[in-house]
């Protein structure tokens, strides 16, 4: 279903949109608010049925999102938790290069992202990169079978019911 709230001629595609509205005209409402206060307060309620194609794309665009999350999550390499956000991949490789330099068996105290300390290689650090990739390769065999799954899908609900395993 997919609500729209009409108020002073303006249409509101969420409730919180509308409540930020009626918030500047000195007017608070919980985001419980009921249908029959809303018109109280002047705002006409319309709820249409979504189409089957818009909960689609709304579903694979939800996969996507949860799929790019969690490429950057932490993970896991020889006991230790490593970020790998875009700054920790820029100092790794930055680490890399640098140990490289140094010659073989170069070592330096790297922070993990549960805060502690570890004393890795470049060959420690190629190693996470790898692990990375294989998640990362998990993910998105995935998210490419949970929106076949999707695109398959002949209800609402089947489409609901898909995730990502």
């Amino acid at each position: 279903m997919k609500t729209t709230y009409i108020y002073k001629e303006q249409a509101y595609s969420s409730l919180y949109e509308l409540s930020e509205t009626l918030g500047k005209d000195g007017v608070f409402i919980p985001l419980s608010i009921s249908e029959e206060s809303l018109k109280e307060l002047g705002v006409t309620v319309i709820t249409k049925e979504e189409s089957l194609e818009s909960i689609k794309e709304h579903k694979i665009l939800t996969l996507k999102i949860q799929r790019d999350n969690l490429e950057v999550e932490p993970i896991i390499y020889n006991g230790h938790l490593y970020d790998y956000d875009s700054k920790a991949r820029d100092r790794i490789s930055a680490a890399i290069i640098a140990l490289e330099l140094q010659g073989e068996g170069a070592k330096i105290s790297w922070t993990t992202a549960d805060n502690e300390d570890a004393v890795v290689t470049a060959q420690d650090l190629r190693m996470i990169i790898a692990s990375v990739a294989a998640r990362s390769n998990k993910l998105h065999t995935a998210y490419r079978a949970a929106k076949a799954q999707v695109e398959a899908a002949g209800t609402a609900e089947e489409v609901r019911a898909v995730c990502m395993e």
